[in-house]
């Protein structure tokens, strides 16, 4: 190889090591941003708050027992429609009915010694009266008139208590019956069994509390849907709002329902609040059953034909590498030059004190953010410059722009990347 060639293949080497230099130090110099962008439409919004909640009948009793025994017998199990009064149960009542024949002893006895007590003091009253005949004539002594006369009215006194001993096996008597009734288990109301918690032979005991039988449900084509609404959103509940939900069990229907009322009555579970809204609903063909799980929504407001904006447009903010010294840049990012665009301009009253100047978009002396005044970065021109907004009604995706100087069409940033720095930028470049 001639040294001309070689020279040659020497200068081409040089001349292409510093063009790739002149290059890395080129994008180094200029490194550039990635952005996400929407454009603005114009739609029907629909704000709702979501919960979850149960299913149940309107009118769930609870069927006891008043008294202790031995299930002896069973007519109601699970699903049976019963009417009030209807016997749904039996317990042995054999205790029961010796103990009214005992009481029903009793009584005779006591009426018994009632009638013996007022013979008795039928006798001393007639004895006192011929001793008080008697010591008027002065045949016998006072003391004994007095005597008898006290004799007979401690009889009478004993037939007083023979009353009362009377009267008192009779409630005795009475309370044996009571007992005895219950041990015949009657349906309280009308409805469907949906819980049976007993066998027959099974003892129940009813000493400290009554225990729960059969759980009936009064009317299934009509239930209820109890929801935990969060304390940041039952605010925007009120009876008489529409609302829908799902079950799993028939997860492509959708069923409605009428909030009935929202209950005061805080509920706290690991320190989160919720409140609890009734949901009336139509269960006319029995689809839904007590205990289900509904997924609940509740529609507060709704919108058609609005201006929506993207809500990561309403919580972006641009990274450092996005802004230069006068505030918003161009499309290429980071490396346009202060003050390139209006935006720019924006961007220096911020540090005066006036427009609506910095990443927010509001003056520096300002207070905090309003909660329906936002900023959205729009891109227009290659250029991006923040906006101000007021915002209305969202769907949790979308909210509805009430004021600000954007239209349907508009292109805004949902998201921007900057340029990689330091040793992870250095690793990323081919060697």
């Amino acid at each position: 190889m001639s040294k001309r060639l070689r020279y040659a293949l020497i200068a081409a080497v040089v001349i292409i090591a510093a063009a790739v230099g002149a290059w890395r130090m080129k994008s180094r110099a200029k490194p550039t941003t990635q952005m996400e962008t929407a454009r603005l439409e114009r739609g029907r919004i629909v704000a709702k708050v979501t919960a979850s909640g149960t299913l149940s009948a309107i009118v769930t009793v609870q069927v006891g027992s008043q008294v202790s025994g031995r299930i002896a017998e069973l007519h109601a199990d699970f699903n049976t429609r019963v009417k009030k009064g209807e016997l749904i149960a039996k317990i042995d009542p054999q205790l029961f009915q010796a103990t009214v024949e005992q009481q029903r002893a009793n009584l005779v006895a006591a009426q018994g010694n009632l009638a013996k007590a007022s013979a008795q003091a039928v006798d001393a009253r007639r004895q006192a009266d011929r001793a008080l005949a008697l010591a008027a004539k002065k045949l016998i002594a006072q003391a004994d008139a007095d005597t008898a006369v006290s004799n007979a009215e401690a009889l009478m006194a004993g037939v007083q208590a023979a009353e009362g001993q009377v009267a008192q096996t009779r409630a005795a008597l009475n309370s044996a019956l009571v007992n005895l009734a219950y041990t015949d288990i009657r349906s309280p109301t009308n409805g469907v069994v949906i819980s049976r918690n007993v066998d027959v032979g099974q003892t129940v005991a009813a000493s400290l509390q009554a225990p729960t039988l059969f759980v009936i449900a009064e009317d299934l084509a009509k239930m209820q849907v109890d929801t935990s609404v969060a304390e940041a959103d039952v605010g925007r509940l009120r009876a008489g709002m529409d609302a829908t939900f799902t079950v799993d069990a028939y997860p492509a229907e959708t069923f409605k329902g009428k909030v009935r009322q929202v209950r005061n009555a805080p509920q706290t579970v690991q320190n989160v609040v919720t409140y609890d809204a009734v949901i009336d609903v139509d269960n006319p063909d029995l689809k839904l059953k007590p205990g289900m799980t509904a997924n609940v929504t509740f529609i507060y407001a709704e919108k058609d034909d609005v201006l929506k904006v993207p809500n990561a447009a309403l919580r972006f903010k641009p990274p450092p590498g996005m802004l230069g010294a006068g505030g918003a840049t161009g499309a290429g990012g980071a490396g346009g030059a202060p003050g390139a665009s209006g935006a720019g301009a924006a961007g220096s009253g911020a540090r005066t004190g006036g427009g609506a100047g910095g990443p927010g978009g509001r003056p520096a002396t300002q207070g905090p953010e309003p909660l329906d005044r936002r900023t959205i970065w729009v891109l227009k021109d290659g250029q991006v410059s923040p906006v101000r907004v007021r915002t209305g009604i969202s769907d949790g995706s979308f909210s509805e722009v009430l004021e600000g100087e954007v239209a349907a069409g508009a292109e805004v940033v949902t998201d921007a990347a900057g340029p990689p720095s330091g040793f992870a930028a250095a690793m990323r470049r081919p060697f």
